[in-house]
């Protein structure tokens, strides 16, 4: 099949509301949207507590939560199966080949992107920020949450890197969710079953939908800024 006709064919499994290829589509936002629910909240404290806290082994800490970030992901995919596999000690969870164990993995996946990310945007905040708001009585929560929504946009991009990382990735969500169709079947595990069998449509058009969703959500951001910007003119 040449591309333009695979392309073709991509076009109108699209707008012909395939039902097999959008409920792949809901699958991975459904997937994606819980793991950064339930990530980005823990992720983003972690985050603020190392950049503004100061206790001994501070540094080991950043240095480890810089490293995940080179951890693959098919390597989180395989401690997590040996986890939740029958013999392993989460295994009565029943959570393997499953839309919950997908989810587990995305957690990982998400975390150290989330939280290293927030580490650099509060460390690059100006430190007189949290000094001032401390002098007018403000206590620790206050003082994060002041903190955080200076570095706000910084957080967004971090949730956004994650959604990416996330929503990308294929190792873990193969491993784990096992790729069973109308259950667990994501994006790239469909595109990789797809690509292997040598049938291209589908594959490209769940190409075009991440490409899509990249392009809106960073549109998002980007406008957002612009706003914000607009009324600090003011």
């Amino acid at each position: 099949m040449s591309l333009s006709n695979a392309l073709h064919d991509a076009l109108i499994l699209l707008l012909s509301g395939d039902a097999a290829l959008w409920h792949i589509i809901w699958v991975s936002l459904k997937t994606t949207g819980i793991a950064l629910l339930l990530a980005t909240p823990p992720a983003v404290v972690l985050g603020y507590g190392l950049a503004r806290g100061e206790f001994r082994g501070r540094r080991v800490l950043i240095w480890l939560a810089q490293a995940t970030l080179a951890v693959p992901t098919v390597l989180i995919g395989l401690l997590l199966y040996l986890m939740l596999s029958r013999q392993g000690p989460l295994g009565g969870l029943h959570w393997l080949f499953a839309q919950p164990g997908i989810i587990a993995g995305q957690v990982l996946i998400a975390v150290p992107v989330l939280l290293a990310f927030t580490l650099a945007a509060v460390q690059a905040i100006d430190v007189r920020l949290a000094e001032t708001a401390l002098s007018l009585g403000a206590g620790r929560w206050r003082v994060m949450l002041t903190v955080l929504r200076e570095a706000r946009f910084g957080v967004m991009a971090a949730v956004i890197t994650g959604f990416g990382r996330v929503i990308s990735e294929v190792g873990c969500a193969m491993m784990v969710g096992g790729n069973i169709e109308g259950a667990t079947r994501t994006m790239t595990t469909a595109i990789a079953l797809e690509t292997s069998k040598g049938q291209f449509a589908q594959g490209i058009a769940l190409g075009i939908v991440l490409i899509v969703l990249a392009l809106l959500i960073n549109a998002g951001l980007m406008l957002a800024q612009g706003d914000d910007r607009l009324r600090g003119r003011v």
